[in-house]
Formats: structure tokens, sequence, C-alpha cells
């Protein structure tokens, strides 16, 4: 199949940032060993030569540890076309001059969405064709619910790919490898066995100049609605009959049917925004004084809630995500809290009398690795016990996450994308939230940049 790449908003902070770098380690794979046309439609008023030496700069900055000779070859490949994404006639002239056979990638503002998608539905697409559409889908649930008809008169379900590039990160693919392909996890994956769940991405960045994107979201449009539901999905689901699109699909759906949207806000959600604080070395300022941010808008740079899902493996097991900007230090990880042994003999020389800590089991991403931290007998004592953590680090991958999204992309398979249910289902989760924050139901609380987040009275 002759395959091209119509990137609508090709001179964007994704493009640059995470797209062509993402093509580019596919050239230096050999993945993309011969030419493929790759047309960027946006509305600046550029020349093919204009938008090459942009996306050259780009890659640099990005894609530094990609040989300058792949750069250069995908570079070559690079088109442009001055255009309105929600304008059919546009739309058009940029699919003739793509060529072949699609994959329409919308890395663009959420807001523009569907009317770039009715625009594209007007114009129509050939068989084959793929659409690929970025994170958040959709501004709510009715908004998500008019993207997936007006998607459904497009391309078929299996030729749509709502991204989110978590479901490509080593780490979230090594939960289908750890649960599925040995014996001795599955068994005690469940409410019997499991105290609690926690998904965390905490990050010591700030805004980082993107306030106009950033004010209009906040955290729990950003990262809870999407990717942290997404992980917990992972970790949650059933075993699928077969790691493919249709399958991972279906029992990542059902996990995100029986979540429960928090019953008490006050006590279940937390929001906040940082004030000005120090974060290693960096002086970042309070968030109300960020160039683009408007402070009466109330956008949390915090989120945080507890649910549980009301199914038979994971009945009363409480499941907590957050994730935060300019916290003090970053943690990326996923962490399984094991329910203490029923009976504990080993009480010799504790002289607090406390029982150990249960097992942990870490799943952590950004350096990828699992560890296991358990309590084994003492070098002293041999019936005292000492906590020891098994640890693994995982070797980088040879694609990045975009990377290999980019690949399953041009190779028509959606194993990796978000379907259509879990879209919606994942707005469900979420608007109670939206509107107790909304209307003032959980106080918008304030923590110190560099500091570990919100106090909670």
């Amino acid at each position: 199949m002759n395959r091209s790449f119509l990137i609508l908003g090709g001179t964007g902070d994704l493009t640059g940032r995470l797209l062509l770098p993402g093509l580019a380690e596919l050239v230096d794979a050999g993945v993309l060993d011969e030419p493929v046309a790759v047309l960027a439609v946006s509305q600046q008023d550029w020349s093919d030569d204009q938008y090459r030496e942009w996306a050259r700069a780009r890659l640099t900055e990005h894609a530094g540890h990609v040989p300058e000779k792949s750069r250069d070859r995908l570079v070559g490949w690079l088109g442009y076309r001055h255009g309105d994404v929600t304008l059919p006639a546009d739309l058009r002239a940029g699919l003739d001059r793509a060529g072949g056979v699609p994959v329409v990638y919308l890395a663009l503002p959420n807001t523009v969405f569907l009317p770039t998608l009715e625009a594209l539905a007007e114009v129509g697409l050939p068989e084959g064709a793929v659409v690929a559409v970025e994170k958040p889908f959709g501004r709510n649930l009715a908004d998500a619910r008019k993207l997936n008809e007006v998607l459904h008169r497009l391309v078929p379900e299996e030729s749509v790919f709502r991204t989110d590039h978590f479901l490509a990160m080593q780490t979230v693919l090594n939960i289908l490898g750890l649960r599925f392909a040995n014996r001795m996890f599955e068994p005690v994956w469940n409410a019997q066995h499991v105290e609690r769940v926690d998904i965390v991405f905490d990050e010591t960045l700030g805004l980082e100049g993107r306030a106009g994107y950033y004010d209009t979201a906040g955290a729990l449009r950003d990262m809870l609605q999407n990717h942290l539901l997404q992980m917990l999905a992972v970790v949650a689901m059933e075993p699928p009959a077969a790691l493919d699109a249709r399958s991972l699909a279906a029992r990542k759906a059902d996990v995100l049917r029986a979540v429960r949207p928090p019953g008490d806000m006050r006590r279940d959600t937390v929001r906040a925004r940082y004030t000005a604080g120090t974060v290693g070395n960096r002086e970042l300022p309070d968030y109300t004084a960020e160039d683009g941010v408007e402070p009466d808008r109330g956008t949390e740079t915090y989120a945080e809630y507890t649910v549980e899902i009301d199914n038979w493996r994971w009945a009363g097991v409480p499941f907590r995500l957050r994730s935060g900007k300019a916290l003090g230090a970053d943690r990326h990880e996923i962490v399984l809290r094991f329910k203490p042994v029923p009976h504990l003999a080993f009480d010799r020389g504790r002289e607090d009398g406390g029982r150990p800590e249960p097992d942990l089991l870490r799943l952590r991403l950004l350096p990828d690795g699992i560890s296991l931290e358990v309590n084994l007998n003492g070098a002293g004592d041999p019936f005292d016990l000492e906590r020891r953590s098994l640890e693994v680090d995982l070797p980088p991958t040879r694609l990045s996450a975009y990377g290999l999204l980019l690949n399953e992309l041009l190779a028509g398979q959606a194993a990796l994308s978000i379907s259509d249910v879990e879209a919606e289902e994942s707005w469900r989760i979420v608007e109670p939230i939206l509107a107790a924050w909304a209307a003032d139901e959980v106080p918008l609380l304030a923590y110190p940049a560099g500091s570990d987040g919100p106090a909670r009275g």
C-alpha cells in the first residue's frame, strides 16, 4: 500500500517536538526505507523550503538522538501547503498533493477537531485511509460523542487512531507481559490481595510556555481524563483473548464502564494550583503570574481523585489518580500495595511492636523500571525482618512512544489506540468532578512550587 502522511497543524509544537522526531526514528530504524510523502498543512504562508528549514531546526532540537543523515533524509520528503484545515477545498488540495492512501493526523487543538473532521467528511477519504486524533478527545462527553459520530461517517472504527502516547510507553506495555505471561502475578491481581492502587504522574515542570492550551484545560483534562485513566484500564482489565485492537479495546472498555465516579467530591477529589517557589535551581512565579493565564478562570495545576471499580475483580479497592505540575520531584509510577499477610509470626526483635510494610509493586515510567518491595529475613537476627527491593531497570527501547505509535499508524494497526467507547466512558467518569469543581463544591487549594503538593486538612 502506497502510504502518505498528512499532518494538519504541521507547524505546531506537537509536530516539531514529537511527530517529526518519531518519523525520523522510523527512517533511522529502516521501518521507512522508501520515500514517503509527508505533507504539512498549516496557516503560515510558507514555501516547501521554508518549512523544511523549520523542520530541520526542530529535529536538531528534539531528535538529536537520531543521526543527522536520517533526519536529513526525512526533511527531503517533507512538503508544505498553506491552508485552513476547516475548509474542504484546502483539505482536498492537500490530499491530492499528498497522494496515496493517507494517514491524516490532526495535530490540532481539540477545539477545531469537529470542524476539521466535518470538512474531511465532506471531502471523503479513500479506502484504507487512517485518521489520527490527538488528546484530549473532545471537550466533554457530548463533544466526544459528536466527534465519534463524524469519524464513523468518515472511516471504519478500526481505521480511527485516538492517540494516547502513554499506551506506547515501555512500562505500560510491560504491564501486559507482567500480568499475562507470568503465572505468579495474575492470581494475586485482584481485590483479595491488593489493598489499593496509586497511579501518579508528578512533574517538576511548570507551564513551559503552554498557557494558551493549559489554562483552558487544567490538570484534570490534560492528564487524568486520558493518560492516567488509560493506565488504570490496562492495570485493571481482564485478560484479553489476543493482543489485538479489538480484544484490548473491549477489555479496557469493560473496566472503564465499571468505574464509579467519586461519591464524595470533597473527600475523594483534590484540586490545587502552584504559587511562587523554587524547583531545583529554578525560580517559578505564581501560576497566575504566568504569561497567558487568566487567574479568574480557576485552572488547577494539580488534580487528584479516587475511584472504585464495580466488578468482581476489584470491588472495594480504591484507585487513586494524581498529577501535578511544579512539584518538588518527578514521580511517574503505578504502585500496587498488597494486603498484609493474615498472620505474622515474625514479632521477635520488633521494638516498635508494629507490623512490617506490606509488599509493594512499583511500575516506574521515565525512566522505565519495575521494583518489588518485600520483607526478607535480616542479616543479623535470623527471625527479624528487613525490607528489600528487587529491582529491574528496563533498557531503552529502539523507538520512542511516538515512534512506536507512528509505526502502528502507518501499518494500519490500532492496538495502541483508544476506542470510541473508551473515549466516551472517560468523559463520563470525570464530568461529575468537573461539574463539582466548576460549582466550587471543592476548594481550590494552593501549594508552593517545589513542594510535595497541597496539604489537606
